[in-house]
């Protein structure tokens, strides 16, 4: 019985140690550094990836990133560009470049320090 309840504690101070999931408020403060980048996801990314009922990941949600993240930044690209499921080609961003998609990507994905 003792050892259930050393489990049962130990279960309950990982939880408490994960991180907290954003919310859609906190996602809608979030702001790339650089002015270009934070222009194009205002535009463009922001409507969708600060709203919680879009069904898109929100912006520097880990644990919807994560397994999006997992799949490679080839496959996140070319989701973008293509478009997949509700996210449309382009995410409608004429005016972005590859490069301003994968730093989107890394932003909304909170990659954004990982080595290119």
């Amino acid at each position: 019985m003792k050892s259930l309840i050393g489990i049962g504690l130990a279960c309950a101070a990982l939880a408490a140690c994960a991180p907290k999931p954003i919310t859609p408020e906190e996602a809608a403060a979030l702001r790339p550094a650089a002015p270009r980048i934070a222009g194009l996801y205002e535009g463009a990314c922001k409507a969708c990836h600060a709203n919680g009922n879009s069904g898109a990941p929100l912006t520097h949600d880990h644990a919807a990133w994560a397994p999006r993240w997992k799949q490679g930044e080839g496959v996140l690209l070319d989701h973008v560009v293509q478009g997949y499921k509700g996210m449309p080609a382009l995410g409608q961003c004429v005016a972005c470049q590859p490069a301003d998609f994968q730093a989107l990507i890394r932003f909304m994905a909170d990659h954004e320090g990982d080595a290119k």
